[in-house]
């Protein structure tokens, strides 16, 4: 079965369930003699990681990377890349009452309906645990355009909603909210979700500064749908757009084109070398009531969910990064 490698000349293919013993990625593409901090592999992985604040689930995982291979004396070797995260705070028997239940608003019922067969543990493959190893992937990418930072942050939580200007780059806080105040609100809200059984969802922005000139192909490669299918490909993303599309769309002509920003750093599917913004819906998690209070869950995603959102940016861009550079030396 295909749908577990996302890329073509830089790729990832990510492999593993929420209760087995381990997941990981297999980069591939990845060029040679670049170096290798795994202290900053690691602190990227942490910021994605379970039971690191109290309005995360309450399992607790070190999600320590160990690179297996493609990396020798802390430089890639130009060959598959293989990194793994063990699990180690299992309760899989907390799933036994779920074997035969499919709850609504995962993948249970659609998992059987496939393959004909699921790990019920914890949702198995379509968990959003498989996601350390986007983060893992975004690591290696960044290293190919270090050029390029994407910055995450919760726009809107639930009825609250980010009403400053942001910079790129500002402090995000404890939870991705750039906004002492509100996220002081904010984290004292999930709490109460999470004792009444409760969830969140809400809205991600992305800004992506330093891409290069000239990235996408057209016509169905381009930059911005790349860009979508990785985002979308997210569990519980539901909805993706250009910064402000939705609303931009409505303007007259003869103001859409004074404004390039509206465009959101793309034109034709090809990057123009300005700031991408995109937006992201998330949906509150399906788990709710008894079974969130006696499991082990997020009462909202967005706080985990901005590292993985940074990491598929950075694996799309690289990508089209390095198919340019193989275009350009080929006309050189």
């Amino acid at each position: 079965m295909s749908g577990n490698k996302f890329g073509k000349m830089f790729n990832i293919t990510t492999f593993g369930e929420s209760h087995g013993d381990a997941l990981g990625v297999i980069i591939d593409g990845m060029p040679a003699g670049l170096m290798v901090n795994i202290a900053d592999l690691q602190r990227e992985l942490d910021r994605r990681a379970p039971g690191k604040h109290e309005v995360h689930t309450s399992r607790k995982e070190a999600d320590q990377a160990e690179i297996l291979s493609g990396v020798f004396e802390n430089k890639t070797l130009g060959t598959p890349i293989c990194v793994i995260v063990k699990n180690t705070n299992l309760r899989s028997q907390d799933y036994d009452s779920l074997k035969n239940q499919y709850r609504p608003g995962h993948a249970d019922q659609t998992t059987l309906d496939k393959y004909g067969y699921r790990d019920h543990r914890g949702g198995g493959r379509a968990s959003g645990r498989e996601t350390l190893a986007r983060v893992i992937g975004g690591y290696f990418a960044g290293l190919i355009i270090p050029q390029v930072s994407a910055y995450a942050f919760i726009e809107k939580l639930a009825h609250f909603q980010l009403t400053k200007k942001i910079s790129h780059g500002d402090d995000r806080g404890e939870i991705g909210i750039p906004d002492q105040a509100l996220s002081a609100e904010v984290i004292q809200y999930l709490k109460d979700c999470k004792i009444k059984g409760e969830s969140a969802g809400g809205i991600v922005q992305l800004s992506i500064l330093g891409v290069p000139k000239g990235l996408g192909e057209p016509v169905f490669d381009k930059l911005k749908a790349d860009l979508a299918k990785a985002m979308l490909s997210l569990p519980a993303c539901l909805g993706f757009s250009l910064d402000d599309a939705f609303e931009n769309v409505l303007l007259p002509g003869s103001q859409m084109s004074q404004r390039r920003e509206i465009f959101s750093g793309m034109e034709g599917g090809i990057s123009n070398g300005e700031r991408i913004m995109l937006k992201l819906a998330f949906k509150a998690p399906s788990t709710v009531g008894e079974k969130a209070k006696t499991g082990r869950h997020d009462p909202c995603i967005l706080p985990r969910v901005l590292p993985v959102v940074e990491a598929m940016a950075k694996i799309v861009i690289a990508d089209h990064f390095l198919r340019q550079e193989a275009y350009s030396s080929f006309h050189s």
